[in-house]
C-alpha cells in the first residue's frame, strides 16, 4: 500500500538512531508490527485471572 505520511523529523532520526533501520519504509513497518505485538499482549494480561488452566490436560 502507498500512502504520504507526515512524520517529525526528530522522531523519526531518533526512531532510525536506536533501532539501526535506516530505510524509513522498513522503519515504519518495523513500529507496526511492534504496535500489534504489544496491543497482543495487552489482550492477553486483560484475560489474566479470568481463564481457568487445567494442568492434568497437558500430561
Amino acid at each position: 500500500m502507498k500512502i504520504n505520511l507526515t512524520i517529525n523529523d526528530e522522531l523519526m532520526a531518533k526512531a532510525q538512531r536506536i533501532s539501526h533501520i535506516t530505510d524509513r519504509n522498513a522503519l515504519i513497518e518495523a513500529a507496526l508490527k511492534l504496535f500489534l505485538t504489544v496491543k497482543n499482549q495487552n489482550k492477553l494480561l486483560e484475560l489474566w485471572g479470568k481463564v481457568e488452566f487445567d494442568e492434568e490436560s497437558l500430561k
